[in-house]
């Protein structure tokens, strides 16, 4: 398996065809993603009020980009064409599920609804980033979301630093219907930070460009200071391990 070096890089502050939903979630903030079938989106908390805005221009549409991929990807962004190849015996296993899969297929911001929240118990300073998979098959995700914020409509020039030196599998997994979930502290060390009201999120900035992110509303507003985010992980309390 090959080592992957990950990088991060600063999220665009203005955006084209930005794709929007706020939710309120028990204590929480707020969701964007696919508008085609809002009522996929999965989270571990339960929404009490949702609504999209419908993407428009290149924002909601852009394909994955220089992405390896054992086929092509559609208008839909699924992938289709060449199934995954066994890591050992290189023969087609036609598992479009599975990690294999994944690896060799980018995920589409057009299958992923993507929120931010602040679940119960939780620190005050603390944010988890939620990326659900809607699509039928398996696809990868850069190992930690990009996390930029603002305040009243305008970037406030800080983004969350990430773990370095990290290598391993070439992507993290994430299968149909699952949720890869990553938590943000604004404030780990408590001093003087400018007040965000909103965070932009890049699910995967090595293969999306910066149109595929999302600007999402905290209803929660924070002090942000030194911002950190964890990496993707399975549930809640293995994101909130980080910090």
């Amino acid at each position: 398996m090959r080592t992957y070096r990950l990088r991060t890089t600063a999220l665009a502050t203005a955006t084209a065809g930005l794709a929007l939903a706020l939710t309120a979630c028990g204590g929480s903030d707020s969701a964007g993603g696919p508008t085609a079938n809002p009522a996929a989106t999965k989270s571990a908390d339960k929404p009490v009020s949702t609504g999209t805005v419908t993407p428009s221009g290149k924002g909601a549409s852009a394909a994955p980009s220089a992405a390896p991929s054992a086929g092509k990807v559609t208008g839909t962004g699924t992938a289709t064409a060449a199934p995954a190849k066994a890591g050992s015996g290189g023969k087609d296993t036609g598992d479009t599920t599975g990690d294999s899969y994944a690896y060799a297929h980018p995920c589409s911001a057009r299958n992923l609804t993507v929120k931010v929240t602040s679940p119960t118990g939780t620190p005050a300073t603390v944010r988890v980033i939620t990326v659900t998979n809607n699509g039928s098959t398996s696809c990868g995700l850069d190992y930690f979301p990009t996390v930029g914020f603002s305040a009243k409509g305008g970037a406030l020039g800080l983004q969350a630093t990430a773990p370095g030196g990290l290598g391993g599998a070439p992507a993290y997994p994430v299968h149909p219907g699952a949720t890869a979930y990553a938590a943000v502290d604004l404030n780990p060390s408590g001093g003087n930070g400018p007040v965000a009201d909103e965070v932009s999120v890049l699910a995967d900035k090595e293969h999306m460009p910066n149109a595929d992110g999302v600007s999402l509303r905290l209803a929660k507003p924070g002090s942000v200071a030194n911002p950190k985010v964890g990496l993707y992980r399975t549930n809640i309390r293995e994101a909130l391990s980080a910090f």
